[in-house]
C-alpha cells in the first residue's frame, strides 16, 4: 500500500512540478484507505484518453533532459490507484483523485473501480 501511495503522489507531484506553476496536494489516512487529492490551474489535458496511454508525453525538453517526461505519470498513477478520477478543462487545470484501499476485501466492498 505505501509503495502505491508512494508512486502515485510521486508522478501526481512530478506533473504539478512540470506543467504548472503551482498546485495542491492533500492526502489523507483513514484507517482502511488513503486518498490523495491533486489540483492545480494549469494549462489543463487537452485529450484525457490519450494520456492515458502508456508512452505519450507533451513534457518539455527541458524536463526531459532531467530523465522526466517518458508518458508514464498519469498510466502508473492509474495502475496503483483502486479508484483513479481525472478531471482536466483546456486552459483551466486539472483535478486527480486516486484511492488506495489497504485490503482487497475492502476494495471489493467499495464498489471501487477505475473511471473517469
Amino acid at each position: 500500500m505505501v509503495r502505491r501511495v508512494g508512486i502515485i503522489c510521486f508522478e501526481g507531484e512530478t506533473n504539478i512540478a512540470i506543467f504548472t506553476k503551482g498546485g495542491r496536494i492533500t492526502l489523507m489516512v483513514w484507517e482502511d484507505r488513503v486518498e490523495l487529492f491533486f489540483s492545480d490551474s494549469g494549462p489543463g489535458i487537452e485529450d484525457l484518453e490519450l494520456v492515458r496511454r502508456p508512452g505519450y508525453s507533451t513534457a518539455p525538453d527541458w524536463a526531459r533532459e532531467l530523465g522526466f517526461g517518458a508518458g508514464m505519470g498519469i498510466p502508473n498513477m492509474e495502475k496503483n490507484a483502486d479508484v483513479f478520477v481525472l478531471r482536466s478543462r483546456p486552459g483551466k487545470g486539472t483535478a486527480i483523485r486516486a484511492t488506495v484501499w489497504r485490503s482487497r476485501d475492502e476494495r471489493k466492498g467499495s464498489g471501487a473501480g477505475t473511471g473517469a
